[in-house]
């Protein structure tokens, strides 16, 4: 009985023997490692935003809004990240539009320079009506280094997309008219990317099985399906994900 007191008071004793200052500073010591603890949860989240800008290939006329291949990247990259990861899609495109068009849809928004990674496909509707080719000449570089800006300013976060050929579609019915000016606007834009070491994906091949493979086309039979944008992300991740691991 005299063992009990007397461990009840060493016990007692060694409490009350702490003054409030040591008390405090032991208690702050266990809430900091509470703090680092909850804190290592939370050090592999992160969080990506894409900016895609363009035109109807873009916003993916005739097809779901979770069909057009932004939507499609962003899926993909998200099954290749740790599911605590977030990845954050801005779509800036509307049918018909040429880059003057997208010059002024991108004002327009007043964005934030803070894009992890940034798509650019435009041109198509500057062939499709016959603007002069001094237009393209002189916007396309604009919106490439608009792009830039708005990808941290880093050029490495940049990927600009070939122009699809609507001429193998059954709208173009193989107008090699529509081919020839097509490869003339994409052979322009991807001379600048190579002189501005700026990544340029080509996709235009894929589209130019559309006559012989109906699945590529989708039902408006003039602008690339589901099943097209599928395979611009197969050749697009490999691409995007480097650059968002970067």
């Amino acid at each position: 009985m005299k063992f009990v007191y007397t461990l009840i008071y060493l016990v007692t004793l060694y409490g009350f023997s702490q003054t409030p200052a040591e008390q405090f500073h032991n208690k702050s010591q266990e809430n900091n490692k509470l703090i680092k603890a909850s804190g290592s949860e939370n050090t592999n989240q992160k969080s990506y935003k894409i900016l895609a800008l363009g035109d109807s290939y873009t916003i993916g006329e005739s097809v779901c809004n979770t069909c057009r291949f932004p939507e499609q990247l962003k899926d993909s990259l998200n099954t290749r990240f740790k599911p605590q990861n977030s990845i954050e899609l801005k779509v800036i495109a509307t049918t018909g539009w040429t880059t003057t068009n997208l010059i002024n849809g991108i004002t327009e928004q007043h964005l934030d320079n803070n894009f992890d990674l940034v798509t650019l496909l435009i041109g198509v509707n500057n062939q499709y009506q016959n603007l002069n080719f001094s237009i393209y000449e002189k916007e396309f570089p604009e919106l490439v280094k608009t792009a830039i800006k708005h990808g941290k300013g880093n050029k490495a976060n940049l990927i600009v997309i070939s122009i699809p050929d609507y001429a193998y579609t059954p709208f173009g019915k193989g107008n090699k008219v529509i081919s020839e000016a097509i490869d003339k606007y994409n052979a322009f834009a991807e001379q600048y990317c190579i002189l501005n070491n700026i990544t340029f994906i080509n996709i235009t091949d894929i589209t130019r099985k559309g006559l012989n493979n109906t699945e590529l086309v989708a039902s408006d039979k003039l602008h690339p399906s589901t099943a097209a944008y599928t395979q611009f992300v197969k050749r697009l991740l490999p691409w995007a994900k480097k650059k968002l691991e970067n």
